[in-house]
């Protein structure tokens, strides 16, 4: 009994024990953090005053900077706001975007390629002079344009244009069916669906028979909408096909600069632009935000070369054997009925020129009754908005139709947030009730348009490649005008009233989103 009377019995714990036990090494360690915290607290509360001095100095010296920047007079103040708010953070930031770590390769490439094919396609003899004359500036701006790429001005050729997205894709089926040499297609969005599934089917049987088919997407799209190896799955059906510029995982300004462009070529005979995507939402085979309003135009005769030349810019970007003569000689069929004068151009990201914002301004400051615009976003620098306002105030109509349902909206809120100051201009802002707008529509004085893929945004301004159709005198000017004024009678009007009463979310989303807005 006495064994197991001290088998049980507690025994005192020696000083071994209790240096050894947990609790002390938890004690041990609980006294050694707050000793570090205490020294760490010591130590910089005696840097404390440097510190302060050196993120003043830090500060002062980045806002300096970004004042003598040549970048956008609102683009300083948001950078502005952010180093003054998060010094160091805000300065990786800039310095991050101002070295553009990804795109070096692509910007010294691309811009090999637009000089190598400035003269590519010469001017075709007579037409500038028919312009030059009247006052119109179309022969200024394709002087402009020129600085930056071949964009010739064209008589010879006949534009349709189509208020619906589902009205384009029946022509471009049937366009698809009778194409013999090569078809070209560069989008920013291909999604697997029915619209895409009926192109694929002509493209495949065409690849099949001999045509030379390609397709080039962004390479977005490889993030939700398709398989990361869907160019090796179209290159197994005969289809020649790439993403420009992938998403990798690695850290890269290159995001930014994204292929927003939509051109389809067929035989250097027929070129169609516009804002519909390959996806079934831009046809309203499906809803998403409501109904979707987008435009586009069918080119046939000399400009299409414009937009071969387009593609075939961005497609040799990664080809070690570029060609273009091949294609941009092809013979094209005169139009049946040719009319005015057809501009196709491009923009991109990589040089100083906003040609897609200076187009539109021109427009603005040249017109003499109306500008009709349709657009999708509303985020704009103050040069852009200068000049809807100088518009407005001297007279001219300038009316804007935006979407009535959104697709994003903390940009829809971004968007109202414009809204009271141009409507106080004069300018009149109409917002399309059945649903979303995608449509990138400009319309002037029945003598000049724009159809293409370029938004009143700083994405498409300034941070996408960029396509659109300028036109002016052509026979479809009327169609576009037309169609602005039916869908009109689909949209509420805003106000000052309606500005008024907005609802607070949006206000307050507006307001804050417009201290990031170049950034968006």
């Amino acid at each position: 009994m006495e064994e197991i009377y001290r088998l049980a019995k507690p025994r005192r714990k020696g000083i071994l024990r209790i240096v050894f036990s947990r609790f002390f090494l938890f004690l041990l360690l609980m006294i050694l953090e707050v000793l570090i915290y205490v020294s760490f607290y010591l130590l910089i509360n005696s840097l404390l005053p440097y510190f302060s001095v050196f993120m003043a100095l830090f500060t002062v010296a980045g806002v300096i900077y970004i004042f003598n920047n040549d970048m956008d007079s609102s683009a300083k103040l948001t950078w502005m706001f952010l180093i003054a708010l998060l010094p160091i953070p805000g300065a990786i930031f800039l310095f991050f975007t101002q070295m553009n770590f990804g795109e070096r390769a692509t910007k010294k490439r691309i811009g090999e390629i637009i000089e190598e094919t400035k003269t590519a396609i010469p001017q075709p003899e007579g037409v500038i002079e028919l312009i030059e004359k009247d006052g119109s500036g179309t022969d200024d701006l394709s002087r402009y344009l020129c600085r930056g790429g071949c964009f010739n001005v064209y008589h010879d050729t006949e534009v349709k244009y189509y208020p619906l997205g589902e009205n384009m894709f029946e022509d471009l089926l049937e366009d698809l069916r009778k194409a013999e040499k090569f078809i070209f297609m560069e989008y920013f969005i291909i999604e697997e669906g029915y619209m895409w599934g009926k192109i694929l089917e002509i493209l495949v049987e065409k690849a099949k028979a001999g045509v030379d088919v390609r397709i080039m997407y962004d390479g977005m799209c490889l993030i939700t909408l398709l398989p990361f190896n869907y160019d090796k799955l179209l290159n197994e059906k005969g289809i020649k096909a790439k993403s420009f510029a992938p998403i990798r995982p690695v850290v890269s300004s290159h995001y930014n600069y994204r292929d927003h462009r939509k051109i389809t070529v067929i035989d250097g005979k027929i070129a169609f632009n516009g804002g519909v995507n390959m996806a079934d939402e831009y046809i309203n085979h499906i809803e998403i935000y409501g109904h979707w309003k987008d435009t586009a135009v069918r080119l046939k005769g000399d400009a299409v070369k414009s937009f071969t030349l387009l593609f075939l810019q961005m497609w040799n970007t990664t080809e070690k054997e570029p060609e273009f003569d091949k294609w941009i000689t092809a013979e094209y069929e005169p139009p049946a009925r040719p009319s005015g004068f057809v501009m196709p151009f491009g923009d991109i990201p990589l040089d100083k020129d906003k040609a897609g914002e200076n187009v539109y301004m021109d427009i603005l400051n040249r017109a003499t009754d109306y500008v009709h615009i349709m657009t999708p976003y509303l985020i704009l620098d103050d040069e852009f908005e200068s000049s809807l306002l100088f518009a407005a105030e001297r007279g001219i109509d300038v009316t804007m139709i935006l979407p009535g349902i959104p697709d994003k909206k903390p940009i829809y809120a971004l968007a109202k947030s414009h809204y009271k100051r141009l409507v106080e201009a004069g300018v009149k802002i109409y917002e399309y009730t059945p649903g979303f707008v995608h449509a990138k529509v400009f319309v002037s004085d029945d003598v000049k348009a724009v159809v293409g893929t370029i938004n009143m945004d700083y994405r498409s301004l300034y941070h996408h490649f960029e396509c659109a159709t300028y036109m002016y005198q052509t026979e479809c000017v009327n169609d576009i005008e037309a169609d602005f004024q039916e869908t009109l009678a689909k949209c509420r009007e805003v106000n000052l009233e309606t500005i008024k009463h907005e609802k607070i979310g949006y206000k307050l989303g507006g307001a804050l989103m417009k201290f990031i807005a170049p950034l968006v």
